[in-house]
Order: C-alpha cells, then sequence, then structure tokens
C-alpha cells in the first residue's frame, strides 16, 4: 500500500511545482519582453536498497518559450523591440553581465540609459551607457544612439554610442531570480556574438508570450491532478486504518 501513497504523494508534490511555475507565467502576463517558462514532469526511480519499487515524480525546468511576444507600437524614441534570438545586454545588480528581452528604456537624471527595472543598458564595449544632453534622441534599427545635442540644428546629429545586442541561442540561457538571463556557460572564449545588421525596432515593445487562457486552463488541469492525488493518499490511509482494525478483531 506505501507505493501507492508514495506514488501519490510525489505527484502531488509535482502538481504544486507545476502550479507554482503556471502562477509566475501568470503573474506576468503584462511584464516587456517575458518568456514564458516551461516546465514538465517526469518520472524517476529512485535508487539504493529496498527503493527499486519506488518512481518519483520529478518536477523538471525545461527553459522558456522563445517564441516572440506581440508587437505594439508606442511612438516613444526610447522604447525598441528586438528581432528573434537578439538580447540586450545589460548590468545586473550583481555587477556582472546579463541579458533581456525587455526594451522599454528610460534615461536617469544624470543621463544614464536604464531599462524599466533600472538595470543599466551596456554598450559593445559592456560599459554602462551615458547620454549627453540633448534635445533629441534616436535609436537606429542596428542599436547606434544619435543625438541632436542642446541648442543645435537638424544637421549636427551624431552617433553617441551603440547599444549592445548579442546572439543568444535559447538552449544557452538560464533565468536567475532576478528576472535576467545569463550566458550558462561562464568561460570568456564562449561568451555570445555581438549581433550584426538590424537588430532591432524602434518605438516599438514586445509583449510577453504567455498565453494566459491556455495558462488558465493548464492551472484548473494542474489543481484537479493535485486533489485526485491527495484523494489517493487519503483512501490508502482509510485503507490501511481498516486493515490494521480487521487485524486487532482477528488477533
Amino acid at each position: 500500500m506505501d507505493k501507492a501513497l508514495y506514488v501519490a504523494m510525489t505527484g502531488a508534490r509535482a502538481s504544486l511545482q507545476a502550479q507554482g511555475t503556471v502562477s509566475h507565467n501568470l503573474a506576468n502576463v503584462d511584464t516587456v519582453g517575458f518568456k514564458a517558462a516551461l516546465a514538465n514532469t517526469e518520472a524517476f526511480k529512485i535508487q539504493g536498497k529496498g527503493y527499486p519499487s519506488r518512481i518519483d515524480a520529478l518536477h523538471v525546468d525545461q527553459g522558456f518559450d522563445r517564441s516572440q511576444g506581440h508587437q505594439q507600437v508606442t511612438g516613444n524614441p526610447l522604447d525598441v523591440s528586438l528581432q528573434q534570438d537578439r538580447w540586450l545586454a545589460v548590468q545586473s545588480p550583481d555587477g556582472s553581465e546579463a541579458y533581456t528581452r525587455n526594451g522599454e528604456l528610460a534615461l536617469t537624471a544624470n543621463g544614464q540609459l536604464v531599462t524599466a527595472n533600472g538595470h543599466a543598458v551596456l554598450d559593445e564595449g559592456g560599459a554602462p551607457m551615458t547620454i549627453p544632453p540633448h534635445q533629441a534622441m534616436e535609436i537606429g534599427s542596428d542599436g547606434n544612439i544619435s543625438i541632436i545635442p542642446q541648442g543645435e540644428g537638424p544637421q549636427t546629429m551624431a552617433i553617441v554610442g551603440k547599444m549592445k545586442v548579442v546572439d543568444a541561442p535559447a538552449d544557452r540561457l538560464t533565468r536567475r531570480a532576478d528576472g535576467l538571463m545569463r550566458n550558462t556557460i561562464t568561460d570568456p572564449a564562449q561568451a555570445f556574438a555581438v549581433a550584426t545588421g538590424k537588430t532591432i525596432n524602434s518605438g516599438m515593445l514586445e509583449g510577453s508570450n504567455v498565453d494566459a487562457a491556455g495558462a488558465l486552463v493548464e492551472m484548473i488541469q494542474l489543481q484537479r491532478q493535485f486533489e485526485m492525488q491527495v484523494k489517493i493518499i487519503k483512501n490508502g490511509d482509510d485503507n490501511a486504518q481498516s486493515a490494521n482494525s480487521m487485524l486487532r478483531l482477528n488477533g
């Protein structure tokens, strides 16, 4: 009987963990550039003496959905939407290089270019970008940033820097707790290549690629699975108590 209880218990645990993944996706349905987390449940045979009959239901992180979200035209010159598999390099809270597709940019009071979450945007040299005082600013499709200095005419527009945009295969990216992506290979020789050509669309934002309706249906299914597994555990416990009562009566 304990075999059934064990399978139901590990299944219930995996269902709860899967609900956590789906809840995280639903919480970010309106987050710019968010990529839905993927997960699955696999059977994992327990190793060791006395455990060959035990099968663990294991919740497995399978990365994220790399498909593009819907494109929203904003007209804001500081908004950018990245091309497929292109990622914007930013400075993470610990100072290391990280990557995001959240192109909702802003300028701080001292002219530093940052994301909506306050992460500094890096230039192609890997340094945080600071934009000089200006009366107009434009971000080109190749990531070059041009400005018209304060008090000057349109003919004075000049490039003042270029955002670092990289080509990053999905299987080389992992998401950390801060929501930013990192290269799974820390060897500097395996750093992502800087993207060339058209890398962004200016005046646009990429929405989250979370399918809200699908996620809600999945949440309902997971909840029903959890309830079924808990019921199996309860029935198993009731059966065990009934068997013990019969043994006492027969004894």
